[in-house]
């Protein structure tokens, strides 16, 4: 069980609910009607979610939380977030102006963005809630491992709208969750029952409850406050209760716009044995009873909240009011609607709070209310500051190639972890490996046999114990170093994301690495796209890349992933098509992994077995981590060079051995990053703009030993797209040779001639480019 949190001034939680509300409407109004608009655009916001959600984040901020506790926001809440920030005095005014402007405080919460301490980025809904549960995975991974004591463990807290229970990657969390003993979670609902659209679909309430149970959650359900328990017991009180539990979403969102009058005509009419309850109050007292709904009643909060204070996961369903306490409250168009002047006064009047006084923290407040609220966020146990980020690096030890005339990228890098795992130190003590049901497929199985699974509870491997000879070892122990994952790619990339904020959640750092087929990145994109925002730190090693999988044929052939990868920030792409090359690139990756100016990087392998290039001197490798290098150069000046990527290696040399008679100064280039190569050229084209150093970029030196008018082929097993913006950079012409549609099945000779990537297609394209 969990340290008791002392007794809460409930009063000053109230008022602490009310600032939120007021700050966190002020500032979106002011963003919207008194700040100097350059553009003439809304700036939007969303004064009715955070409204739904003030009394909830006070209740956790200045009473629940812990230090060691972390949050998801709900992205539309993040004003909420700010405002709790600047009554701790860790947010400035300047930034609330500054709301949604240029390096101002975000539109939602960010953890790079920001200037306040944010746990994880939200804003693509869901994936904020589903990270939590693998945060807490983490957590007890560093526990288990001795690099964090127990005692510092802290609760996972996701606040959600309930239109977010759409997202289907919530469920594939959740089952995840579940095969791995979730704890320490709370996830809570903000259960306004309206979505951007409409009100929510009436069937679903009982469903969460049951599907969250089934997988082991406790479910608390908090609908009503504590002054509507006290009119269900009062004459009448049993037939509103009866009423209450009937009324549509729609009609009760409605009623509560509408207000006092019409609960009365309506209540009158429906429920008639509710007169007595009716009768002992005036319309606005009415309209205050029946808008009494448990996620905005602090008491019933705060006993939810203190009574689930052990380990057990938790999903809070706090029904609530979108909206509450503002003029649009349940209107169905209230998610972006914006009060206006006459509304903002009228609200500004009834908080109490002096016209010129509407930044103050703590305005409105008499004296002693005033000392009271000072007092409660004094006391408030969140972290108020950003950790530093602890770049803390583990050595990274010169990585040798595998040994072998003949090898593929894919099992080199089996070859390679194994290595690791046996050399041991440091460096592989810290890797963490997770894969989606395919370890044994990516090559991860070696590492796993040595390194074995991780789980929290030791799970033996019943095959081995049955004496049933099989090449893996599957126990897994607290020990173990690799996390198991079923086959929802996007529960990988929400595993490397809170893996790779491991430093920056808990201090302690880990190099993960995750491995997947290399088409269904593509499933996971949304999921691999906010970790990369997250600045999490990982390697993805997919594998095998494109046609060059052979038989698998169509969806299994990846095209698109060179692209995504061009354009995803925070990520950088190689494509290695030898071992020594793969190796350079791994070691550099555990490197960009720690630096403080790094990134997470994404390895395209293949499963085709090369033949391995000699190399004379090391020349080479400068030029390999930088996105590409000359394989044979071309001659000064000279008309024409092949240019490839990855698996496509072999092709491209046996043409460029067929050409380099006909083609004076033929040139080879290898690509190992369009990525890099792409991003070199875009940065010294805008310092260039800007009047800075006019430095070439390292594929303007590489093309630039081309003559100008010279022709390119390039070739890659993948979007031709990838390559053939090479030309762009000296004007020279290009053939690009790719994949552009879905592949059938069949042996690499058959494909390759049927696609345009063979010797002969090479041959062909640069006859008709040069020739």
């Amino acid at each position: 069980m969990l340290k008791k949190t002392e007794a809460p001034d409930l009063d000053a939680l109230r008022l602490l609910d009310d600032r939120l509300r007021w700050l966190s409407a002020w500032t979106i109004h002011n963003a919207n009607h008194l700040r100097e608009s350059a553009d003439g655009l809304k700036v939007g916001g969303h004064q009715a979610s955070c409204a739904s959600m003030t009394a909830i984040m006070a209740a956790l901020y200045f009473h629940a939380l812990g230090p060691n506790d972390k949050v998801a926001v709900k992205p539309h809440a993040g004003p909420v977030l700010h405002a709790i920030h600047y009554l701790l005095g860790t947010q400035s005014r300047e930034q609330l102006e500054n709301f949604r402007g240029f390096k101002g405080m975000q539109s939602y919460p960010s953890r790079t963005k920001d200037r306040i301490p944010v746990d994880f980025s939200t804003g693509s809904v869901g994936l904020g809630v589903a990270v939590t549960a693998f945060a807490s995975l983490v957590q007890d991974y560093l526990v288990a491992h001795g690099m964090m004591d127990a005692g510092a463990a802290g609760r996972f807290v996701a606040l959600m709208g309930d239109a977010e229970l759409d997202e289907g990657n919530i469920y594939e969390c959740l089952i995840e969750a579940y095969k791995h003993d979730i704890r320490n979670c709370w996830w809570i609902v903000d259960y306004n029952r309206q979505s951007l659209d409409a009100t929510t679909a009436e069937r679903m309430f009982r469903r969460f409850d049951e599907i969250f149970a089934s997988c082991g959650w406790r479910v608390v359900t908090l609908k009503y406050g504590k002054r509507l328990e006290a009119a269900f017991a009062e004459e009448g009180g049993a037939a509103l209760r009866d009423w209450l539990e009937q009324v549509s979403n729609a009609d009760y969102a409605a009623l509560t716009y509408l207000g006092g009058a019409a609960w009365r005509e309506r209540l009158e009419k429906e429920a008639p044995d509710a007169a007595p309850v009716l009768a002992a109050r005036d319309d606005d007292a009415l309209h205050a009873l029946m808008t009494n709904l448990a996620g905005h009643d602090m008491e019933s909060l705060v006993e939810a909240f203190d009574a689930a204070r052990d380990d057990v996961p938790t999903l809070f369903i706090a029904y609530t009011v979108k909206g509450q306490g503002l003029p649009f409250a349940g209107h169905k168009d209230n998610h972006a609607g914006l009060m206006n002047p006459g509304q903002i006064a009228a609200l500004r009047e009834r908080m109490g709070i002096a016209e010129g006084e509407e930044w103050e923290p703590f305005a409105g407040l008499g004296g002693n209310s005033a000392e009271g609220v000072r007092a409660l966020v004094e006391k408030s146990r969140i972290a108020r500051e950003k950790r530093e980020r602890p770049w803390r690096q583990a050595e990274v030890p010169a990585i040798a190639p595998p040994a072998g005339e003949e090898q593929s990228t894919q099992a080199a890098f089996g070859r390679i972890l194994l290595d690791l795992a046996k050399a041991g130190g440091p460096l592989a003590d810290r890797i963490v490996t997770t894969s989606p049901d395919v370890t044994v497929s990516t090559n991860l199985g070696a590492w796993v046999n040595q390194r074995g699974l991780f789980r929290r509870q030791e799970l033996a491997d019943v095959f081995a114990k049955a004496k049933i000879p099989s090449a893996q070892k599957w126990g897994a122990t607290a020990a173990g170093q690799h996390i198991e994952l079923g086959i929802a790619e996007n529960n990988l990339f929400l595993m490397l994301a809170a893996l790779g904020l491991a430093g920056d959640l808990f201090g302690e750092r880990l190099l993960p690495i995750g491995t997947v087929y290399d088409p269904f990145i593509a499933r996971g994109l949304d999921a691999l796209n906010y970790a990369c925002y997250q600045d999490a730190r990982f390697m993805l090693v997919a594998t095998p890349s494109g046609l060059t999988l052979g038989p698998e044929g169509g969806a299994h052939q990846s095209i698109n992933p060179p692209l995504i990868a061009l354009g995803q920030p925070g990520l950088r792409h190689y494509e290695p098509a030898f071992a020594d090359e793969l190796a350079l690139m791994m070691e550099e990756s555990f490197r960009l992994m720690q630096a403080p100016d790094g990134e997470s990087v994404y390895l395209r392998l293949t499963t085709r077995t090369v033949r391995q290039p000699e190399r004379e001197g090391e020349a080479w490798k400068d030029g390999a981590l930088a996105g590409g290098y000359w394989l044979k150069a071309p001659g000064e000046g000279a008309e024409a060079a092949l240019v490839y990527c990855g698996a496509i290696a072999p092709e491209a040399l046996a043409a460029w051995d067929a050409l380099k008679d006909d083609v004076p100064g033929l040139g080879l280039l290898a690509v190992t990053s369009p990525d890099l190569l792409h991003r070199g050229w875009s940065a010294a084209r805008a310092a260039r703009w800007r009047g800075g150093e006019a430095a070439e970029s390292h594929v303007e030196r590489l093309l630039g030993r081309l003559a100008p008018q010279a022709g390119l082929v390039t070739i890659l097993d993948g979007s031709p797209a990838a390559l053939s913006w090479l030309g762009g950079v000296r004007g020279q012409r290009v053939s690009p040779l790719g994949v552009d549609r879905f592949g059938q099945t069949g042996n690499l000779p058959d494909l390759y001639r049927e696609y345009r990537l063979d010797a002969d297609a090479i041959v062909e394209a640069a006859a008709e480019l040069f020739l």
